[in-house]
């Protein structure tokens, strides 16, 4: 992002071939809200640091809640990375946030592993509801 002008160029070339981009570690670090109006994205990450416990810090839920509402407005797709169990999933579907990643469903997988458990998805809930207490 040192070049903004040809780095803003690239990205567009990049959207225009439908490829979809997306802010990672939205919230932290150098992700900012001009992105949001700067860059052709299609999608913002929720930080898992404020995932872990938004069942237990009330900011941390504020946040997050903001974080859904301002993407949704802005009609973007909103990732919540990091979710380890179901309380943070039913809060986070609560609040409608429609995608979600973290080791409630898997740990990280290889690609032949992930052919697998897509024929499998039954095996993927009876896993969760063993181990996370569903």
């Amino acid at each position: 992002m040192n070049d903004h002008a040809n780095t803003l160029k690239d990205l567009h070339t990049l959207s225009n071939m439908s490829i979809a981009l997306s802010v990672d570690d939205f919230g932290t670090g150098y992700s900012s809200l001009s992105y949001l109006k700067k860059l052709p994205i299609k999608t913002i990450k929720i930080d898992r640091s404020f995932i872990r416990d938004i069942c237990h810090d009330d900011d941390d839920k504020t946040i997050t809640k903001s974080i859904i509402a301002l993407g949704k407005a802005l009609n973007l797709h909103i990732i919540a990375e990091g979710v380890e169990d179901i309380k943070q999933l039913h809060l986070l579907t609560t609040e409608q946030c429609s995608l979600i990643q973290g080791y409630l469903f898997s740990n990280p997988i290889t690609a032949d592993e992930l052919l697998v458990l897509l024929k499998q998805p039954q095996a993927v809930l009876n896993k969760m509801k063993s181990t996370k207490g569903a």
